[in-house]
């Protein structure tokens, strides 16, 4: 940039684009500095090598913000972990199968181990077929990325979202009719409501026998 572009010569690009010529770099820095803006070479390998002039500082402050803008629209992909065990009942089964389709929503791959202790490592089998159900309950939900394989004494598969699955949206309850809501304690309040304290009296003195 400016008086570190050592070449003979250069060809020079204006800051709209437009071509100006084969000029010596001090001839292109002076147009720079006529012009309040940088020489910057774009182009090193280019015969000559092809500078341009701009803004540098802006054109750097620019850049930045875009790679900022792109950092915060980017989704971070991290790899959860789900644990079984070749004893975990069906519930449990069900509810880790749940958590692991959360997983997925939020784009993450999962990793679903089943860790074997003692004569557990006799029956591989038992933790083949928790993952294979796992799978194969997830089916069109997911990507299979690696094929359930012994590493010790864990089995674990990798799996990711399938291309095109979209997670069932949340459905919200409609709000009670405020029509209803009110009616119902004004028809509560008539039915429970006591005999006024006069009609007791009269109708008590009504059964009693003259002379008594």
């Amino acid at each position: 940039m400016n008086e570190r572009i050592r070449a003979r010569e250069v060809r020079l690009i204006d800051e709209n684009g437009e071509m100006v010529g084969v000029l010596a770099p001090t001839r292109a820095l002076e147009i720079a500095r006529e012009r309040d803006l940088d020489l910057v070479e774009i182009s090193p390998n280019a015969i000559p090598p092809v500078c341009k002039l701009m803004d540098y500082g802006r054109f750097k402050y620019e850049q930045a913000k875009k790679e900022n803008e792109a950092r915060k629209n980017q989704k971070t992909i991290t790899l959860k972990e789900i644990r079984l065990s070749p004893r975990t009942d069906e519930h449990d089964v069900d509810v880790k199968t749940r958590k692991i389709q959360e997983f997925l929503a939020e784009g993450d791959r999962v990793r679903v181990s089943v860790k074997f202790r003692g004569a557990e490592m006799r029956h591989p089998d038992i933790g083949r077929k928790l993952l294979d159900g796992i799978a194969e309950d997830l089916k069109g939900t997911v990507v299979i990325e690696r094929s359930p394989i012994m590493e010790g004494k864990m089995m674990s598969m990798i799996i990711s979202r399938a291309p095109g699955w979209e997670p069932p949206k949340k459905q919200v309850p409609a709000p009670a009719s405020k029509k209803h809501h009110h009616a119902t304690p004004e028809t509560t309040s008539e039915t429970a409501a006591p005999p006024p304290p006069a009609l007791v009296q009269e109708n008590v003195e009504a059964t009693v026998p003259p002379g008594e």
